[in-house]
Formats: structure tokens, C-alpha cells, sequence
């Protein structure tokens, strides 16, 4: 069993570093790339994960899963909206930087919501910018709605830029969405409360 294990692991690893080798271009690593680099026999991808692409999923999980958790919520931010801010725009870069890693976890995410998925992971990051003032129960919907409308602009990037005038190829437009959606959320919180 403990041999399963590692080799399991040892798989997950060269994938990993392959999908990193490749910048998310995961279309262009084959199975048979996988074994070879793992030094492992093919069917050993199949018996583990039942197909290459449910490896890349998991894989694409755990760098994803990676990212989210380093983001580290600093005291040098005075209030909620400028952490918040802050922690979107850090996650919103990263999709567009590794835009194919990105739609990968999304897209795995989206046909498998689980408690443990990266955007339900995201959403958990997100909340921890959340100090002040906010049930818990307002908390994990302002989240939730905050993570699906990132998701939602990063996959459907072109038509958002027909409909709402932002290009996310800039980096000040990223910026600029970020900072308008954290206000809209913001301000529906504070009036639902009043």
C-alpha cells in the first residue's frame, strides 16, 4: 500500500512539474511523457487515476490550491475592502497569468463542487478578508457571489469585454473590475444591513 502511495505521489509530482514546464499547456503533455519521466509503466496512470486527464485535474488542483493558500492576509491592510481588494486582484492576476491552469480548475471545479474544491477553497481565502460587521451566513454569500463573478469574467473574458468595456489582457483593467465589483458587493452588504 505505501508503495501505491508514492508512486502515486511520484506521478503527481513529474506531472506537476510538467505542467509547470509546459506553462499550463496541458494539451501538448501525453501520457506516455508522464510515464517516461515518472519512469513508470502506462497502465500505472490509468490503474491510479483512470486517465491522464483526470491526473492533470488533480494536479492543476493542487497548484491551484497551492496559490490560494499562500496568499497571506497582511495587517497591512486597515480595512476590509482594502484586503479584500487586495486578495481578489492577487487571484484575478493569477488566472489570466496561467490563464490554461486556470480553466482547468475552474472547469473541473464547476462539473465536481465539492467543500473541497479550489473555488470553494478561494472562497474560504476570500472570507478571511472579511473582519468586521457581517454574519457569517452574509460572509459566505458575498464570497460565493465574489468568487463566481471572477470566474465567470476570466472564462467568458471576450464577451465581458464587448458587454462591460473591460480587457483583461491589461492588468489595469483586471484592477479596475476588481476594485468595482468589491464596491458593488461592499455597498449591497451594508444596505441589506441597514
Amino acid at each position: 500500500m505505501e508503495k501505491n502511495i508514492n508512486v502515486k505521489n511520484h506521478i503527481i509530482e513529474v506531472t506537476t512539474e510538467l505542467i509547470e514546464q509546459y506553462n499550463g499547456n496541458i494539451k501538448d503533455i501525453t501520457a506516455r511523457m508522464i510515464a517516461g519521466k515518472a519512469e513508470v509503466g502506462l497502465g500505472l496512470i490509468n490503474y491510479h487515476f483512470g486517465s491522464k486527464d483526470k491526473l492533470i485535474t488533480e494536479c492543476v488542483q493542487r497548484i491551484i490550491g497551492k496559490v490560494v493558500t499562500e496568499f497571506q492576509v497582511t495587517n497591512q491592510y486597515e480595512t476590509d475592502k482594502e484586503r479584500l481588494t487586495a486578495c481578489a486582484a492577487y487571484v484575478f492576476d493569477f488566472l489570466f497569468e496561467h490563464s490554461a491552469i486556470s480553466r482547468v480548475s475552474i472547469l473541473g471545479d464547476l462539473q465536481n463542487y465539492t467543500k473541497n474544491c479550489n473555488s470553494v477553497l478561494t472562497q474560504q481565502g476570500f472570507s478571511l478578508s472579511l473582519k468586521k460587521g457581517m454574519s457569517n451566513e452574509d460572509k459566505s454569500m458575498f464570497v460565493f457571489i465574489l468568487t463566481a463573478a471572477m470566474q465567470i469574467a476570466f472564462l467568458g473574458s471576450e464577451t465581458v469585454n464587448q458587454l462591460l468595456g473591460y480587457d483583461f489582457t491589461k492588468a489595469g483593467d483586471r484592477a479596475v473590475y476588481i476594485g468595482k465589483l468589491v464596491d458593488i458587493l461592499l455597498e449591497g452588504t451594508v444596505q441589506a444591513d441597514e
